[in-house]
């Protein structure tokens, strides 16, 4: 009972963070000229492992559709079973999780080190409101370039499952552009991109929070810097779903 009385003081005191941070936020706006510098350092820096993430998860989901739909004669669904899985579910999840381990580790653990030097209270003294200084850039930054680094993701997911399912599976490759073009519509990236936003919030307030509240010392800095993964990580994976039951409700 502990641990549950304790987790949900911890989602109370998120939640005053993120009300004293919208009030900063509506009262001082985002600093000038470092929104975009944070959108290229989240995105731009992410992008390369994304890329080759999203690369093998397409060769293994065209290799495990093809595994399950042959027994049942359908290797030729495999397009429709990569799309479905791809653009609706897994590039949006895939992105956030790349980001939460990168982007959202620098966020808490910088935060954290301006902390613990009294940075942070620096800016006070100077007249700078430190929610609206700091956090604000990051989360436009962060919601800006998630939803693109998504549909680069698809892309990339649905090419490196076409080229197994043809070249090493023998499918037809005009059959499994038919099956993948079929199975979605354009709805679904637009469904993605909302999905990818809302995880680009996510994934920065939980993250700057748990850097503005870090302990004492390099310890402090360490363990808020893994507190900020695992729960920003464990919130959008289970959070999908519900996003997911909203967006589809029954058509999934």
């Amino acid at each position: 009972m502990n641990a549950v009385f304790a987790g949900l003081a911890g989602v109370g005191r998120y939640g005053l963070w993120v009300r004293d941070f919208c009030r900063a936020l509506a009262a001082h706006g985002p600093p000038q000229g470092q929104t975009l510098a944070e959108a290229f350092r989240i995105g731009i820096k992410s992008l390369p492992i994304l890329l080759i993430i999203a690369a093998f998860v397409g060769t293994n989901l065209a290799l495990q559709g093809y595994n399950a739909f042959k027994p049942l004669g359908g290797q030729r669904l495999v397009g429709m079973f990569v799309s479905l899985a791809g653009v609706r579910e897994l590039a949006p999840i895939i992105a956030a999780a790349m980001i939460s381990a990168k982007a959202g580790t620098e966020m808490a653990s910088q935060i954290g080190v301006m902390k613990i030097r009294e940075q942070v209270d620096a800016l006070e003294v100077m007249a700078v409101n430190p929610l609206a200084y700091l956090v604000a850039p990051r989360l436009i930054g962060i919601m800006l370039v998630l939803p693109a680094l998504t549909i680069i993701a698809i892309f990339v997911m649905l090419s490196s499952a076409y080229l197994v399912s043809v070249h090493q599976l023998g499918l037809a490759g005009h059959e499994f552009i038919q099956f993948a073009s079929e199975s979605i519509e354009p709805i679904d990236f637009v469904y993605g991109a909302f999905k990818a936003m809302f995880f680009g919030l996510i994934i920065c307030t939980i993250s700057c929070y748990f850097g503005f509240n870090c302990g004492k010392g390099p310890a402090g800095v360490g363990q808020a810097t893994n507190r900020a993964v695992v729960t920003s990580s464990v919130v959008c994976i289970a959070l999908n779903y519900f996003l997911s039951e909203m967006l589809y409700g029954g058509a999934l």
